[in-house]
């Protein structure tokens, strides 16, 4: 079923779950996603960047309201870091049921009036807001971008950007960064800030870089009030090198059904692992009595 993010997340932070959003870059991994939530239960966020949208075109958006309509399993469809107004308004013409405003690169004044603008338009059409404070660093593995230098987000700040902004959803900067991590960069998250901002905030709290963190840590932002994390890179990584191993096999194959279905269930056992460690499997029951 589909719903805009601010239902999807008051049932996680109820119930002390996180619900994974997953950046679909194709069919197949759109494909892989859906399954693993049908057959887990779990709740979870299409994820979209405008990058991946511009790949895959607005008819792809169709497919994927068309899947999430068709399940009881609770589903959103998610713009993951809008940069500017003409891709907030393309995601929204094309059926998001939410939407990320990235203007954590803007002054602190600039960023709750970019919120503000997008918030004005998206609430009367019944679609959420995420929005960020501080700054996601870069492994430079993904396509997702982030900074050189991590800017954490302030507790104290938080809480006016929050309720000057009118967004549903905070993004925080608590020491991750997106893509996979290389062997020399050790990925660690300030757990004790987490807590601080949590303190000062009300809104459902989202984790993005969640690919390559400890599942320690994970697991345990999951029960200090992150209700949201994002995973891309994990996901794409292993469907690519399953299929990176079926070439090398054999270099004669071409059929898509003979290809992608290992592919497929590469990127399904990481999918579910995420569920798992975010505590998610089953929760669909929580929005629906009758599954």
């Amino acid at each position: 079923m589909l719903m805009n993010m601010k239902e999807l997340l008051s049932v996680a932070q109820e119930n002390k779950f996180a619900v994974p959003a997953f950046n679909i870059g194709s069919g197949q991994l759109l494909k892989a996603v859906i399954q693993s939530a049908n057959e887990k239960k779990s709740p979870v966020i299409l994820a979209i960047h405008p990058d991946e949208l511009s790949f895959l075109e607005d008819s792809f958006v169709a497919s994927c309201i068309e899947e999430a309509n068709k399940t009881k399993v609770p589903m959103v469809i998610h713009l993951d870091h809008g940069g500017n107004m003409d891709q907030v308004l393309r995601a929204i013409r094309t059926g998001f049921t939410s939407v990320m405003i990235d203007a954590s690169h803007l002054s602190f004044e600039e960023n709750i009036e970019k919120c503000k603008e997008v918030v004005s338009i998206a609430h009367p059409l019944n679609i959420s807001v995420e929005g960020e404070l501080g700054t996601i660093g870069n492994t430079g593995t993904s396509g997702e971008g982030g900074d050189d230098q991590i800017i954490y987000t302030d507790p104290t700040k938080a809480r006016e950007f929050v309720e000057n902004s009118g967004i549903d959803s905070l993004a925080v900067a608590i020491g991750t960064k997106h893509g996979i991590y290389p062997s020399d960069m050790k990925p660690e998250l300030k757990l004790d800030l987490l807590k601080e901002i949590k303190e000062e905030v009300d809104a459902p709290l989202v984790l993005h870089g969640g690919s390559s963190n400890p599942d320690k840590e994970v697991a345990e932002s999951v029960t200090l009030g992150i209700t949201k994390i994002n995973i891309s890179s994990d996901i794409k990584s292993a469907f690519y090198k399953k299929a990176r191993e079926i070439f090398d096999n054999n270099e004669n194959l071409y059929e898509p059904n003979a290809i992608y279905p290992e592919c497929i269930k590469a990127a399904r056992e990481v999918i579910e692992y995420k569920m798992n460690l975010f505590n998610s499997v089953g929760k669909a029951e929580l929005y629906y009595k009758d599954l």
